[in-house]
């Protein structure tokens, strides 16, 4: 299984940006405009439309306010696993965002990655950047 992280601290405090995250239904507007062009939340799935058209179904696994902590799974697209968590936690005098994905097959990994990297530049630009560091791997499943 192969698992992608991406962080990016940004400007506001982990409050303010933790509202931005956990409003599933305006990722659109409130954390990734272009990236994400449209989003409707509706009976604990939100369906995403990215800005190159592709449509995914994200059912939302967990929105845990205390540890300010947003986990999904999608359907569609080019995996046949994923699971994805974002968390945010106070950096400085801002906000780290903490982008983990888990998802088979690892033959997605260029693609799953080229589409975070693009998602973080889109969250930089628009709640304002502190700085980015990207970690990336892939593992091969446990036996």
């Amino acid at each position: 299984m192969a698992t992608i992280i991406e962080d990016i601290v940004v400007d506001g405090t982990p409050g303010e940006t933790w509202d931005a995250v956990r409003d599933v239904g305006a990722v659109h507007i409130r954390l990734a405009p272009v990236f994400v062009t449209k989003a409707v939340y509706e009976n604990g799935v939100r369906k995403i439309t990215f800005g190159n058209g592709t449509e995914v179904f994200e059912p939302i696994v967990t929105l845990d306010e205390v540890r300010r902590r947003l986990v999904w799974t999608a359907q569609g697209g080019v995996t046949t696993h994923y699971n994805s968590s974002m968390q945010v936690v106070a950096e400085g005098r801002g906000a780290r965002i903490i982008w983990t994905v888990d998802f088979l097959p690892d033959s997605a990994t260029p693609r799953i990655a080229a589409a975070m990297k693009a998602g973080v530049v889109a969250i930089g630009a628009h709640l304002g950047r502190g700085s980015a560091n990207a970690l990336s791997s892939t593992r091969a499943p446990s036996s």
